[in-house]
């Protein structure tokens, strides 16, 4: 199976092992896990950005005093 080394300053590796006891998990199953959530949260992100881009029209129709659709763009491309 692959591993990785991962080099950590000692700070890091401390508030690395406090997060992992708070979670109540080992460090390993804790680094491992939190690997996997990030790409799941990325997959969130992606879906969350098309899904609401579709709807773009509708909610423009909705709420036209709230976001000039203008204005909308130029914040997305900042962020």
């Amino acid at each position: 199976m692959p591993s990785l080394n991962i080099t950590y300053s000692d700070e890091e590796m401390q508030e690395l092992r406090a997060a992992a006891a708070a979670a109540g998990t080992s460090l390993k199953q804790y680094v491992h896990d939190l690997s996997l959530r990030e790409r799941q949260r990325q997959q969130f992100v992606r879906y969350a950005v098309s899904w609401g881009e579709l709807r773009r029209a509708e909610f423009d129709e909705a709420f036209p005093d709230e976001i000039p659709p203008a204005g909308r763009h130029q914040g997305a491309e900042a962020a």
